[in-house]
């Protein structure tokens, strides 16, 4: 693990937006950056989940899930959240720290060189995403990676390879929920620093998948975009979920305001 001292240059923020039983931290992205740079040098332990309207809805359906992510810290991903924030709390968030644009911006300006470990999609994929790495991002060194396609009571022997690699970082891309619950449940058979909650971002690494256009990204429609791309596969996710969304969020602002008397 790396131990090189560094000036801290950005501050890492304790404000949080309440959604529910949910405090997701209120973040710049260089406050991001530097909040795993510190992380990595002190070896202090950070669990990142990287929450957006769909996450927060399956955790309001599953107990366990909304555990888990009460385990982790919690940075906000997309308009939702956003709008969520600012109806139920009275201010947007700084940033979008959604994971396909973070960890990039991680890799690209941390400072320090980092030892990667890929765990999640498929063989393929994966392969696709640490060659995307070690050329677009050649001071880190990628230690190790592994598909998702595993038992989840095969986890003793996936963490065992992990360890092996010894890792700063390890991306973890197996989609909601259980990326979060693989982090968590096995945080005390894992010695890596930094664990991150990535979701699709080694499809979009690999170039299997294709992001938005940076003005429909800009607008806050890059779901809309990746629905017209998946709509078997999403349409659930969004054209259920987002009405489900605002109603959880009504139901929320109202027991606010009936706390209040």
């Amino acid at each position: 693990m790396l131990m090189q001292k560094v000036e801290t240059e950005f501050p890492l923020g304790n404000d949080g937006a309440e959604i529910g039983p949910f405090s997701i931290a209120r973040m710049t992205r260089l406050g991001a950056i530097q909040l795993v740079r510190s992380s990595v040098q002190t070896r202090k332990p950070l669990d990142i989940a990287i929450c957006n309207a769909h996450t927060i809805l399956t955790a309001l359906d599953d107990p366990s899930y909304a555990t888990t992510l009460r385990q982790m810290t919690l940075l906000n991903d997309g308009i939702g959240i956003d709008l969520a924030s600012r109806f139920l709390d009275g201010e947007f968030f700084p940033a979008n720290l959604n994971g396909t644009d973070l960890v990039p911006s991680i890799l690209e300006e941390i400072g320090i060189p980092l030892r990667i470990y890929l765990l999640g999609a498929s063989e393929h994929h994966v392969q696709l995403a640490k060659a995307h790495i070690e050329r677009v991002f050649p001071s880190h060194k990628v230690v190790g990676y592994r598909n998702g396609y595993f038992d989840m009571n095969d986890c003793s022997d996936v963490c065992a390879d992990i360890n092996i690699s010894k890792p700063d970082l390890l991306l973890v891309a197996m989609g909601n929920p259980r990326q979060e619950n693989f982090i968590v449940h096995n945080r005390a058979k894992l010695d890596v620093t930094v664990a991150i909650g990535v979701g699709a971002l080694f499809d979009f690494m690999s170039g299997s998948v294709m992001r938005a256009p940076k003005a429909v990204q800009s607008v806050g429609l890059e779901w809309l975009f990746r629905l017209l791309q998946e709509p078997r596969r999403l349409f659930r996710r969004y054209v259920v979920g987002i009405p489900r969304f605002f109603y959880a969020l009504a139901k929320m602002k109202f027991n606010q305001s009936h706390k209040k008397f």
